[in-house]
């Protein structure tokens, strides 16, 4: 179920259409386009839908530590298509209930909302704020359901008999703060295991890997990752839980009124 957040994450590569890029893989005869396609389902749309619990060490430039704990629901509308999140946070105190939904729409901008109980206030995260950070983590908003599939071209630069190493470059630069990012992806799981990313000088100040991954449910599946700032030297390491697939999650519990009621049926573990 980590394949939801890689996202976290996660991770934010793989363009399903549009990627312009050709280069052939000698070692399995796959394009890049093949391989991006491949290890977004095998990353984003494991199973028709997941749940999983979430423990997120934060800690900031000069070392101070916080803790964060949510539960992750995801639902896949298509696969390799739409698709639904909402996260409902429990620990600390004084973060427990605030939520947050995303209705992920490849090719055109995503809808996120974030429910604050302590205001009784449901904000929704505008399209430039999705590289900011979330709920004070070095993990962008962008990153809990992945940066859009479609927004990026693909090259091959890299690869040896366990990896691929691909470049991706954005095709609006002005809509991100990197220039481009590079993804090593296992060729056995075809999750994405690191992703850095570089400035218009290309310093590298950012950086998301994978540090965990287990099999569930058959599924090659991320269990922990870390996202790095490596300019102030802030990480959050980022753990799953009780990871299940296929729930049965209904499309209806993916909705403001479940900002501000969470579901508690669906957020329980069997």
């Amino acid at each position: 179920m980590k394949n939801i957040f890689t996202t976290l994450i996660l991770i934010t590569l793989c363009a399903l259409v549009g990627i312009n890029a050709s280069a052939q893989s000698s070692a399995s005869e796959l394009s890049v386009k093949d391989i991006v396609h491949q290890s977004n389902l095998a990353t984003v749309y494991a199973g028709n839908d997941g749940r999983a619990q979430a423990r997120m060490l934060i800690v900031d430039k000069q070392g101070r530590k916080q803790m964060r704990q949510f539960t992750i629901l995801r639902r896949n509308v298509e696969k390799g298509g739409d698709q639904q999140f909402l996260l409902v946070f429990s620990r600390p105190s004084d973060v427990a209930k605030t939520s947050f939904l995303v209705e992920k729409h490849p090719g055109k901008d995503d809808d996120r909302w974030l429910y604050l109980p302590g205001l009784d206030l449901l904000k929704r995260i505008a399209a430039g704020d999705k590289r900011t950070s979330f709920v004070g983590s070095t993990f962008f908003y962008e990153d809990i359901s992945g940066r859009d599939i479609n927004a990026d071209n693909y090259q091959l630069i890299a690869q040896d008999e366990k990896q691929w190493l691909l470049k991706a470059t954005p095709k609006d630069s002005t809509s991100v703060e990197f220039a481009y990012y590079q993804v090593s992806i296992d060729k056995q799981t075809m999750l994405p295991i690191k992703a850095e990313y570089f400035d218009g000088g290309n310093e590298m100040y950012r950086r998301l890997s994978v540090r965990k991954t287990a099999m569930v449910q058959g599924l090659p599946t991320v269990t922990e990752m870390k996202a790095e700032n490596l300019r102030d030297g802030s990480f959050t390491i980022n753990q799953m839980r009780g990871i299940e697939y296929d729930v049965g999650l209904p499309q209806n519990i993916f909705s403001e009124r479940s900002l501000r009621m969470p579901p508690k049926k669906w957020l329980k573990g069997r």
